[in-house]
């Protein structure tokens, strides 16, 4: 019997990738996005009649829009959510709304549903500064910006609907995750969108501080494998990261990406590193990442068509788009 799933963000970056793959494990898909973070265009290559697309908020998601019942859903994947750290530090309020409530209100629909499983995209920015590299799922929480904060809520949300509702979830924490159809809109966002658009548009790349900064950069099929696995399997109420299994620096993705750098400012609230310990979900799901760095690039840059309409953000644009960040996290961050 062919199995229905449920993919909220269906038009972003990693839930696009997420529906492709469903679709190849011969899915029935119900994908929902509101379209103010996901984009139309990320599903536009899709004809298969399994997919369904319904543009609808979390927040007011009910049973009504679906053209199934509750009960014929069988997985849910909730990657909704609004991003970007500078937004977050302005509106609170709003990522608190969406990233929280929208959780609730997507697993008060679960609830009604018969699921074999509930997956929530959590964030790797809970960790905030860790004290320990590799990191792992006990390291303590310690978000430093509102987005940060937002995610972590939802996850707990999941996991107390593991406890008192028996809800068959859980929640994978995403590192740096990059490929074909990374969001590059949003206010200075993450470091891969951005220089792409600047190497398609020749600008030099903006390299912030010294760029010797590292990151636990994931190709997006590598993210999608182990979403499918965490959903395929028999296990509940766990935490998972999901790494590369390596961490790299800046420097190195703009040599990859080829063209001229400029340095800007070091970031207040940003590690110096994030390394995902992924030993556990090595043994417990037995995934592991296939895809190098260099080869992820590779692939990325291959798709140039995908960033020609991306914004440019030159310096002078980021420090104005940033200067809120500076202005409310800098001076607690003075001596880190």
């Amino acid at each position: 019997m062919r199995r229905v799933s449920l993919v909220t963000g269906a038009a972003g970056f990693i839930g696009s990738h997420l529906v492709d793959s469903l679709l190849q494990k011969n899915h029935i898909v119900v994908g929902i996005d509101n379209l103010s973070v996901g984009q139309a265009k990320n599903l536009e290559h899709i004809s298969d009649k399994n997919f369904t697309f319904v543009k609808a908020d979390v927040l007011d998601l009910k049973a009504e829009m679906m053209p199934f019942q509750p009960d014929k859903f069988d997985y849910i994947f909730h990657l909704a959510a609004l991003a970007d750290i500078v937004p977050s530090i302005v509106n609170p309020g709003l990522y608190t709304k969406v990233n929280v409530l929208g959780t609730l209100n997507v697993l008060e629909f679960a609830r009604q549903c018969n699921l074999e499983k509930f997956i929530y995209a959590a964030s790797s920015s809970c960790y905030g500064i860790p004290n320990h590299y590799p990191t792992l799922e006990s390291a303590e929480i310690k978000p430093e910006y509102p987005y940060a904060l937002s995610k972590y809520l939802g996850e707990h949300l999941v996991l107390h609907w593991v406890k008192i509702y028996n809800l068959p979830a859980l929640s994978l924490r995403f590192f740096n995750v990059y490929g074909p159809r990374a969001r590059t809109s949003g206010t200075y966002g993450a470091v891969f969108g951005v220089f792409l658009a600047q190497k398609m548009a020749g600008q030099p790349l903006t390299i912030v501080g010294d760029g010797n900064q590292t990151r636990d950069f994931t190709f997006v099929s590598d993210v999608v494998d182990a979403v499918t696995e965490a959903a395929f399997s028999d296990i509940q109420g766990e935490i998972f990261n999901v790494g590369s299994g390596g961490t790299y620096s800046v420097n190195l993705l703009a040599s990859l990406i080829g063209g001229d750098t400029i340095n800007i400012p070091k970031r207040p609230g940003e590690p110096d590193c994030t390394f995902a310990d992924i030993s556990k979900i090595r043994s417990a799901l037995n995934w592991h990442p296939k895809v190098s760095f260099e080869a992820g690039v590779k692939l990325t840059l291959e798709q140039k068509e995908l960033w020609k309409d991306a914004p440019v953000w030159t310096p002078k644009q980021i420090e104005s788009a940033t200067r809120e960040w500076f202005q409310l996290l800098g001076n607690k961050n003075l001596g880190r």
